[in-house]
């Protein structure tokens, strides 16, 4: 079992007083706003229209065209600075806040060239690429005195604290585990989106663009924090299983199994390869019930002893006003960096595994089913082997999987 070291608590702190007022709307700048970033710069706008911040500055490496701004009701009269120089953008707008939604290798240092300024950080998921890189961050964020958020949406739902209190409350009796799966659909053409996707490095940089990491990273990072142990601290040891079916270097259906300080199994099973695209959840497993939790529809079901099932959808806090609530007002951040600590353990678990075995031909099958008629790469039985990681906080190795032999398995 590996000892890790650790990294300095973050604090966050409240804004100084220059707080933004409905007359002086926090200036904010977007790094990244193609891709995901399309979701953010919506986000950012409808922000902007309730006078809560003002969009200040895009930063991209190609400017947005007109046609690209026109479709976010940005006109020429309205539209925002443009640079592919983060600091200097962040320097000729004043801004005092910024979402960084590029790539997983840039995370760290644009974080870095934020915190030097002052701006405070909404920050994408995985936060960084490595632990090193995240001890890095979270050093500056903190010696910086500004506020960082964790781009984990999931973790606003007011569903989180609702089955928390369950869980503490005994409502499905002693907690056994955690168990969270995510069977997802995607062609072959997102793994040609970006130079980075499907890569664990380029070159000597690490990217670590696996189905743990990235796309179901919400699955890890809900199940840990589920768990009540999100830290860094709270890991004892991680067990990795990662595999590929499609010509990717990164593992596309892998699972892990993460086991606290206080001997709690966190297992999570995920794929990118599923016959079938279903919601990602978690399960909380305990000796007199368990509560189930579909992340993404902030949907939970609540099965015990001596009653009958109970469904309840909840509300949603969004990352980014939450961030502005906690500059004007103090109010606690939802998801600082040491929150991310237990999912960078994991993520660096990943990163220095051994590389994914491909699986053999006779273990998936082309399909021309994708949206648009995409081509991609479906493993055989995958979507039931999931579900059953989640149902049992079984590896794929002790579930029987042929492809998945117990001497490829890395613990650390």
């Amino acid at each position: 079992m590996t000892t890790y070291p650790t990294v300095p608590a973050v604090t966050t702190v409240t804004a100084p007083a220059a707080t933004p007022t409905a007359a002086a709307p926090l200036p904010v700048v977007l790094a990244g706003a193609r891709g995901h970033g399309r979701w953010h710069l919506a986000n950012l706008r409808r922000l902007q229209h309730q006078g809560r911040l003002r969009l200040a500055g895009i930063c991209e490496l190609e400017p947005l065209t007109a046609d690209e701004l026109a479709a976010f009701g940005l006109q020429d009269g309205e539209a925002p600075e443009q640079s592919a120089d983060f600091g200097a953008l962040l320097d000729s707008t004043g801004a005092r806040a910024a979402v960084i939604c590029t790539p997983i290798p840039t995370h760290t240092d644009l974080a870095l060239a934020a915190a030097s300024r002052g701006v405070h950080l909404l920050l994408e998921k995985p936060p960084a690429a490595s632990w090193a890189d995240y001890a890095r961050m979270a050093d500056g964020v903190r010696r910086a005195g500004i506020a960082c958020q964790v781009g984990f949406q999931s973790f606003g739902s007011h569903a989180v604290p609702a089955v928390q209190d369950l869980v503490r409350t005994g409502a499905i009796g002693n907690l056994t585990g955690i168990g969270a799966a995510g069977a997802w659909v995607r062609d072959d053409a997102y793994f040609r989106r970006a130079p980075w996707s499907g890569r664990r490095r380029l070159g000597s940089t690490d990217v670590v663009d696996g189905v743990l990491t990235n796309p179901l990273a919400h699955a890890v990072a809900t199940a840990l924090e589920l768990a009540d142990r999100g830290t860094a601290e709270d890991v004892l040891s991680i067990e990795t299983e990662l595999f590929r079916a499609h010509d990717i270097e990164a593992d596309d259906t892998s699972c892990v199994r993460v086991t606290t300080t206080g001997g709690l199994p966190v297992t999570v099973a995920a794929t990118l390869c599923a016959a079938r695209a279903g919601e990602p959840y978690v399960i909380v497993h305990g000796d007199r019930g368990r509560i189930t939790f579909w992340y993404k529809q902030d949907r939970v079901l609540v099965q015990r002893a001596g009653h009958g099932p109970e469904e309840s959808v909840h509300g949603r806090t969004d990352l980014l006003e939450n961030l502005v609530d906690h500059l004007e007002h103090g109010t606690a951040l939802l998801v600082p960096p040491e929150r991310a600590g237990a999912f960078m353990r994991v993520v660096e678990a990943v990163r220095t595994a051994p590389e994914p075995v491909a699986l053999p031909a006779d273990a998936w099958e082309t399909r021309y089913d994708a949206p648009g008629g995409g081509v991609r790469r479906t493993v055989h039985g995958i979507d039931e082997l999931v579900a059953a990681g989640a149902e049992s906080l079984a590896l794929y190795s002790e579930l029987g999987a042929a492809w998945a032999r117990s001497s490829e398995v890395a613990a650390s």
